[in-house]
């Protein structure tokens, strides 16, 4: 007993206890005064000070009341600064609760108060005293709230407007208001819907998106405009909105609010907006539980773990509990980074990597026959269509015989599912790279086929034969990863320009990177095998523009564009699928099944090999005339091989489905 006494004792007389206390001696004194202020009213001054030792004796003993509502309904727990609605409310709850025993308390004593010396006050009385110290109660939250907002508003922190107006717009406007941050000034909401549109919230105006806005933005001269979370996707999808956001310099912030109904006790995280922030997508929803059902306690191998793709396939099929994973890749720094990486945030994997390159046929066969990998994500590939189009070899022998390589060997070794990333390149191909990939899918689609009727070894197989499946995605260009336009873009600005874009015209798909491989898992393990998988990649955009943004995001100044014409084997427009392909719906709105033309295995076999023997001579202009043999759209841009273009003949491997 003597120890729970004394830790409740070193708590209530603690430095961290003393606000309560404070606040709670406030209270006391507010309650007190009002016992006096009431008897003063009813008797005058004279009689009040005749009777002062025991009226302050008999206001004690009320107080005790006082003390047992505050206590019940913690009143003084709050921080003042913070106070709201609900702390008013619960002034007033402990008000009630200390009036109803105070006037139980009266009854009970009145026949005994001149033995016990006790000033009978009537019922009015208290009920008044309890009611006056609740109205000064209030007044003394609302003054220290008031003073605080007052003290910490600086005319130096940006003029602020916020977009979205439900609970969490709420939140956020308090949260500024409440932050001692001289970072931000409220002046204003911005919401769609017209119920609020023209009102006052928190006594700053809600506007509508449109002309009224831009004026208002110029004469208040706004700085910054903070997105809620809630309507951080509607904001996405609002260009019109973020144009003019952007041209009148204001910079614009994400939030993140945990808990928007306690702005006092919630957690906040506000960024400035990155270009990735701002494109127009719709949430991507994955069955997760599927995935994890698929993978956890399964070998997993991932070639091409250093790049982006493939290192984030890394982290995210960790996070599932594979039994080990298995990581390949030749870059050996990248490749040092990763294994770091997993050893860092998920030490209880089993983790292998290995610094190999997936067309050493005997390094991946010694791999493949050691682990035995259940599941394989096929990312490795050289995906840079100048690089590649002035190595086509090169191009040749790592993507397609290595894809071939690591087909071949999940056949040889039962491995369940082979997913291969492909690339919107390999629609009606304009390039040696987008061309290699669609030799892949070309590949890995009949391979599938055949396995159906056929051991690895090429023998009958017996019927309900179960083989390695093969399924392709297939999407466009992602966000942030190794060589794209965004980091190109940044190192032009922040040298001070010129940013180079080689068409005014010049537009494409983008995905987030993390997006990209949740699709990527959730096709690999829904897929059936020998599908191509194509993603909803939103809507286009105009990297002339993304340009654009990017500099006004950045506030640079004086930054030019440049245009250097279209690179070789580059199309003005990205396509997702080929005119004459189909799509399905699948178990994902975010997801087609494309219908595309199918191949005879043992042709498209023939045709590989007769491609990696010219290769092998280092003959350029042979090597791609054959590629073009085995996939006929394919037509080069701005290429010197497009004069093998005339008089192309249809290969014989192919035919209708």
């Amino acid at each position: 007993m003597k120890n729970i006494l004394d830790h409740v004792l070193n708590w209530y007389f603690s430095r961290q206890a003393l606000p309560y206390w404070v606040i709670l001696i406030v209270d006391c004194a507010i309650c007190y005064l009002s016992g006096i202020f009431v008897f003063w009213l009813y008797y005058h001054g004279a009689v009040t000070l005749g009777n002062i030792t025991i009226l302050s004796k008999t206001i004690l003993v009320y107080m005790i009341f006082n003390l047992i509502g505050f206590r019940i309904f913690h009143t003084y727990s709050g921080i003042i600064r913070y106070s709201s609605f609900v702390d008013l409310q619960r002034v007033a709850s402990a008000q009630a609760l200390s009036c109803f025993l105070a006037i139980i308390f009266h009854y009970i004593i009145y026949p005994w108060h001149r033995v016990i010396g006790f000033i009978p006050l009537e019922g009015r009385q208290i009920i008044a005293m309890y009611v006056i110290a609740m109205v000064l109660m209030w007044g003394a939250r609302i003054l220290v709230k008031t003073l605080y907002d007052v003290s910490f508003s600086s005319k130096a922190g940006m003029r602020t407007l916020i977009y979205g107006v439900g609970s969490q717009g709420i939140g956020l406007a308090k949260f500024v208001r409440n932050s001692k941050t001289s970072a931000f000034v409220l002046k204003g909401f911005i919401s769609h819907d017209p119920h609020y549109t023209g009102h006052l919230l928190l006594g700053e105006k809600v506007y509508k998106p449109g002309k009224e806005l831009a004026e208002v933005i110029a004469d208040m001269h706004i700085q910054a405009v903070l997105v809620n979370e809630m309507r951080q996707q509607l904001f996405r999808n609002d260009t019109r909105l973020q144009n003019m956001l952007l041209d009148a310099g204001v910079k614009i912030f994400f939030s993140n609010i945990t808990d928007a109904s306690k702005p006092e006790t919630s957690g906040m995280a506000l960024h400035e907006v990155k270009i990735d922030d701002l494109l127009p997508r719709d949430e991507i929803q994955i069955d997760m539980t599927n995935i994890s059902a698929t993978l956890c306690g399964k070998r997993v191998m991932v070639t091409g773990s250093a790049g982006s793709i493939g290192s984030e396939l890394v982290r995210q099929i960790a996070s599932f509990k594979p039994a080990e994973l298995i990581l390949i890749d030749q870059a050996e720094t990248p490749q040092h980074d990763v294994r770091l990486m997993a050893m860092r945030e998920f030490p209880n994997v089993k983790t292998d990597t290995y610094v190999a390159s997936i067309a050493n046929k005997g390094r991946m066969e010694s791999i493949f026959r050691t682990k035995r990998p259940d599941y394989v994500f096929h990312a490795a590939a050289y995906k840079h269509v100048p690089m590649m189009e002035n190595n086509a070899t090169e191009s040749v022998q790592n993507n397609i015989w290595g894809t071939k390589v690591i087909a071949d060997l999940s056949a040889k070794y039962g491995v369940k599912k082979v997913v291969m990333i492909s690339t919107d390149k390999a629609v009606n191909p304009s390039n040696v790279m987008g061309c290699s990939k669609r030799i892949c899918e070309i590949y890995c689609q009949s391979l599938d086929r055949w396995l159906d009727s056929h051991t690895p070894d090429g023998k009958p197989a017996p019927a309900g034969n179960e083989h390695t499946r093969f399924v392709t995605t297939r999407f466009g260009n992602v966000l942030g990863s190794n060589g794209s336009v965004i980091p190109l873009f940044e190192r032009q600005i922040k040298k001070g320009g010129p940013v180079t874009v080689t068409d005014p015209n010049i537009i494409r798909f983008f995905m987030l990177i993390p997006e990209a491989c949740k699709l990527v898992l959730e096709a690999g393990c829904q897929g059936e095998g020998g599908q191509i998988f194509v993603f909803d990649m939103g809507k286009p955009v105009r990297i002339a523009d993304l340009a654009k943004r990017m500099i006004q995001l950045s506030g640079a100044t004086n930054v030019q564009i440049k245009y250097t014409g279209l690179r070789k084997g580059e199309k003005l427009y990205e396509e997702v699928l080929a005119k004459d392909e189909q799509t399905l719906p699948s178990f994902n709105k975010k997801i087609r099944i494309a219908k595309v033309r199918q191949y005879d295995y043992p042709a498209v076999e023939t045709d590989i090999e007769d491609l990696m023997r010219i290769a092998a001579t280092f003959d350029e202009m042979a090597t791609v005339k054959k590629m073009k043999d085995i996939v006929p759209e394919y037509k080069s841009l701005n290429s010197e091989y497009s004069k093998l273009d005339s008089g192309k003949q249809t290969t014989k491997t192919s035919k209708n489905s």
